[in-house]
């Protein structure tokens, strides 16, 4: 974020009368939104890459160097980033994605012929089986309707030269739109600030400070987290031995982006997985053992240093914002769908700050006092 101005030090509140204004941008904005969405992902997608680099590019600033080098430096970490989950993490996540198909019959006759059969002597339920399946046909035929998808996906993108220009275009805009927004991140936030009204300067500048410190504690701390937890159930998972351990590291990390509940599903399909491959007791304790460092590890460690109480969004607005996201604008919509709720958060607590400061509030206030001195 840009450094606050000199001449915005002194606090100057939005007043009350222009707030209807501001929610009226707010709509149009999402409209706007909701109307461009097609063509939106490669410009988000390079927004957020901006977004999580321009502290980087800020720290070699500071150091003296220019702020075109720190975005050449950036952008030669992500890249390396990308090329070793492209050349490395990839082949081994689908090698392991179908090590998992193969084993659903597996699962599916352990849960009939053990778990259920299990449950029902404990239980008052009986007489309920699961019934048999010949997975091979429904297998097969999956994977067939799978391929088709596929087919006409790239059928559709390659079926016509603009099509697939246009695809192209989308995937080549990412880093370009990311690289001038990350170069020129602060300038374009000053000089948006300076178009406001010099009265909305300073409170704009505070609530875009506050909501900055929310979203990039998610964004960057949590991201990071979420990235540091799931190489290590990875690691750890992997020196248990289990053949499974890269997609299941992935899947707990991926989950962790709501807390805890990347431990429970990741600790919960682990031992699943540790059991139909060894079925010992052991690997469930060298599981238990791995989740529970990584518990301890993000709880002590990444969690109080990478994001501490900055973040602000209960997991259930977490949740719902992810999923009505999704609902809304699909995948960008999910991209999105963060950062719109930690400014919702922060505008919706300057609009209580103002209404419980208004004479509606003091008048309803005073009422209620009158009337419990009637009581009296």
């Amino acid at each position: 974020m840009s450094k606050p101005l000199p001449e915005l030090v002194e606090k100057a509140e939005i007043p009350v009368n222009r707030w209807p204004l501001i929610f009226a941008v707010f709509a149009v904005l999402g409209l706007l939104f909701y109307l461009l969405q097609p063509i939106l992902l490669p410009f988000v997608l390079g927004a957020l890459i901006g977004y999580l680099g321009d502290p980087l590019v800020d720290r070699v600033e500071e150091r003296g160097g220019s702020r075109t080098l720190g975005v050449i430096l950036v952008f030669l970490f992500f890249t390396s980033l990308s090329l070793v989950g492209l050349f490395y993490a990839v082949p081994m996540l689908l090698q392991q994605l179908d090590g998992l198909v193969g084993r659903i019959p597996l699962v599916y006759a352990w849960l009939r012929d053990v778990a259920v059969p299990w449950l029902q002597s404990r239980t008052l339920v009986t007489g309920a089986s699961l019934p048999q399946i010949d997975w091979s046909a429904e297998l097969l035929e999956n994977w067939q309707s799978l391929g088709k998808v596929t087919a006409s996906t790239v059928s559709r993108i390659t079926g016509s030269g603009l099509g697939l220009l246009l695809s192209l275009a989308n995937i080549a805009l990412v880093p370009v739109v990311a690289f001038y927004l990350m170069r020129d991140w602060d300038d374009i936030a000053e000089r948006v600030l300076r178009l406001m009204p010099k009265a909305w300067q300073a409170g704009t500048l505070q609530m875009v400070g506050e909501a900055d410190e929310v979203v990039g504690a998610f964004l960057r701390g949590q991201f990071i987290v979420m990235c540091a937890l799931g190489a290590l159930y990875a690691v750890g998972l992997w020196i248990v031995g289990l053949e499974l351990a890269l997609l299941l590291g992935l899947i707990a990390g991926l989950a962790s982006i709501v807390p805890y509940l990347g431990f429970i599903v990741g600790i919960t399909a682990s031992l699943i997985a540790a059991w139909l491959q060894f079925h010992e007791p052991l690997p469930l304790v060298y599981v238990g053992l791995v989740f529970g460092a990584g518990q301890l590890i993000e709880s002590m460690m990444l969690t109080p240093v990478l994001v501490g109480n900055r973040i602000g969004l209960h997991p259930v607005v977490v949740i719902f914002a992810l999923m009505a996201g999704g609902q809304i604008a699909g995948f960008v919509g999910v991209v999105v769908a963060l950062p719109v709720a930690a400014v919702i958060k922060v505008f919706a607590s300057h609009a209580l700050v103002h209404y419980r400061n208004s004479a509606i509030y003091a008048a309803l206030d005073d009422n209620q006092d009158a009337g419990d001195g009637d009581d009296v």
